[in-house]
């Protein structure tokens, strides 16, 4: 495989020190991939130091080389401070879908008939967030109001990579928007599921209004699933499907921009959890989630050799757990580095073994 750049987007708290355990997962004496690390210090301190300034460097790295792994980071609540790096980010990379797969952990109990992995692609811009929003009048006769719009273009790339993510998972695209409720505004992102079924027979695929979604999701019968969805409605149902495996542990979570024939152009991968401060510098944090999105980020490098590393990385994690090598928050005593250190060896022993049936 010819060299590749990573832009790695550093973060706050317990969020950077798990980042730093997945590099270790990916660093070249381990994949025996040709990897370099560009680093970015997007540290709240070091981002109202710059003024952002980093936040946008980070993003034109990403653009640069197609790739990122970023660290949970903090955002603060404060208004006129430096705000959400994550919102800066999709809007300087043209972000398109936000990926976030829940999985089933060995030893870790989900709801009862989740077996498969669920993945849902939510618009990563428009909609809700970012609305332009006010009111008018006084006491009770004061009226709220909110502008909200979404692309067709936007909605074309959440279905077109929901059918393409599908396949690749063997799963079917499942749920949807309101669209009898609203047929103009939500009717376009079904209308490009619609556009995208057609042009993707060999997929199944059964839309369902996003509240039926959510129900019938709790009576599932274990199959793969991939849940196409409006910003806001993806942004809440994750956040549910995540916990119907027990733990957000097993999950990662990917911010993509298509190019104009909807195929992934910029990818950047991290960890769907927060900086966890109550954890930082006691090494019990678990990193399955950071080290499973650097296997995820691999998967997206079109190389075959990146292809065999980043199912390597995503076996020997879960290998790891259920050779009952566990972090305390899976009911373990391991130490985030023993755990890293277990994922590294299995990787190693896997990459060799594999080389010599090649």
């Amino acid at each position: 495989m010819e060299r590749r750049t990573i832009a790695v987007l550093e973060g706050d708290q317990t969020g950077q020190e798990l980042l730093e355990e997945a590099l270790r997962v990916l660093e070249p004496g381990v994949t025996g991939l040709e990897l370099e690390f560009r680093r970015f210090d997007l540290s709240l301190e070091n981002r109202r130091r710059t003024e952002n300034r980093v936040v946008h460097e980070a993003a034109a790295a990403m653009r640069e080389c197609g790739y990122g792994i970023k660290a949970a980071t903090i955002t603060p609540e404060r208004a006129g401070d430096v705000g959400s790096p994550n919102a800066l980010l999709r809007k300087d990379i043209n972000g398109t879908v936000i990926v976030r797969t829940g999985r089933r952990i060995p030893g870790v109990n989900p709801l009862p008939g989740v077996h498969a992995p669920i993945s849902v692609v939510r618009m990563a811009v428009d909609d809700a967030y970012g609305a332009e929003e006010w009111r008018e009048g006084e006491g009770v006769d004061e009226v709220a109001y909110r502008t909200e719009r979404i692309s067709r273009r936007v909605c074309r790339g959440v279905a077109e990579f929901a059918f393409i993510h599908a396949r690749r998972m063997r799963a079917k695209v499942f749920g949807g928007p309101k669209w009898t409720v609203s047929p103009v505004y939500e009717g376009m992102l079904k209308e490009e599921m619609d556009r995208a079924a057609e042009k993707n027979p060999d997929v199944r695929y059964e839309p369902q209004l996003i509240d039926a979604t959510y129900a019938l999701l709790l009576s599932t019968y274990g199959e793969p699933l991939v849940i196409p969805t409006l910003n806001r409605d993806g942004d809440c149902l994750s956040d549910m499907v995540l916990q119907m495996f027990g733990s957000i542990a097993g999950a990662e979570s990917l911010l993509i921009a298509l190019d104009e024939e909807e195929r992934p152009q910029t990818v950047m991968a991290e960890a769907p959890h927060g900086t966890a401060p109550s954890l930082e510098g006691k090494n019990i944090a678990n990193p399955m989630a950071m080290i499973l999105a650097g296997a995820a980020l691999l998967g997206f490098f079109e190389d075959e050799q990146a292809g065999r590393v980043s199912r390597a990385i995503y076996e020997s994690t879960f290998e790891t757990v259920l050779d009952g090598v566990k972090t305390a928050d899976l009911g373990g005593s391991a130490t985030t580095t023993e755990f890293t250190d277990e994922v590294i060896r299995h990787v190693r022993n896997k990459l060799e073994v594999w080389s010599a049936l090649a």
